[in-house]
């Protein structure tokens, strides 16, 4: 199972503090998904050796609307393995679910975004994981925990019935926000969602790292076809 945290600068801790915390609750890997414009300085495989868990670069774009967040799109997809659009509005929501360049729409049902029939169908058809952000769950409290517990659960039966691609997160943005796995499926369970939903979205971060990596990686031509010894003496 993997947690996609934020690291300093734009969050509290350091990536190989993020790490250490991560690797003492079990974790196989992080991801780590600073907005663009907070890019965190680290030696992904330094600290994988230090910590013995997977560290995986990635980014999560913040745009005022489609047109921008498609120029980011652009810009950021060749040099990050894991990519993903902050939502909360109708607009980039839908836009996130259309590009299969998009890996991961990240809150999307923050500020006044929802998902619904059309979303989750277009995100299964184009492979975009929809997050389920429990962040809200864990740190909010009253009627903002209220709603967000309302959220989970209707997007759980949206995704659950159209077979959408998910990922599921705590957001934390400091080594003390971090929960064990063991917890997080324990919140889950309290709120609706199994303890195995929530296992499965947190290891959908570390199985769609290996994929991109794979696709990246100077074997891959397209699916279903590879560079081989052939290919690369001639």
């Amino acid at each position: 199972m993997y947690e996609a945290v934020r690291a300093h600068p734009e969050g509290q801790s350091t990536v190989a503090r993020l790490a250490k915390r991560a690797a003492d609750y079990g974790y196989e890997g992080v991801v780590v998904r600073n907005h663009s414009g907070t890019r965190a300085d680290y030696d992904a495989d330094a600290i994988a050796d230090e910590y013995g868990i997977d560290v995986v670069d990635g980014v999560e774009i913040r745009a005022d609307d489609p047109e921008q967040a498609s120029g980011s799109v652009g810009n950021f997809r060749p040099s990050n393995t894991i990519l993903a659009l902050e939502g909360g509005t109708d607009a980039l929501n839908r836009f996130a679910v259309e590009q299969a360049k998009i890996d991961v729409l990240a809150g999307p049902m923050a500020g006044d975004g929802d998902v619904n029939h059309v979303l989750a169908k277009a995100a299964a058809e184009n492979g975009v994981r929809i997050e389920f952000d429990l962040s809200g769950v864990l740190r909010a409290s009253g009627g903002r925990r209220v709603r967000a517990i309302q959220s989970l659960r209707k997007l759980e039966e949206i995704v659950d019935y159209y077979d959408a691609p998910y990922v599921a997160s705590a957001d934390p943005a400091s080594h003390l926000e971090l929960r064990a796995p063991r917890e997080l499926r324990a919140v889950g369970e309290e709120i609706g969602l199994s303890s195995e939903f929530v296992e499965d979205g947190l290891a959908e971060w570390g199985r769609l790292a290996e994929r991109n990596r794979h696709v990246h990686s100077e074997s891959f031509i397209e699916p279903g076809v590879e560079r081989g010894r052939y290919e690369e003496e001639s």
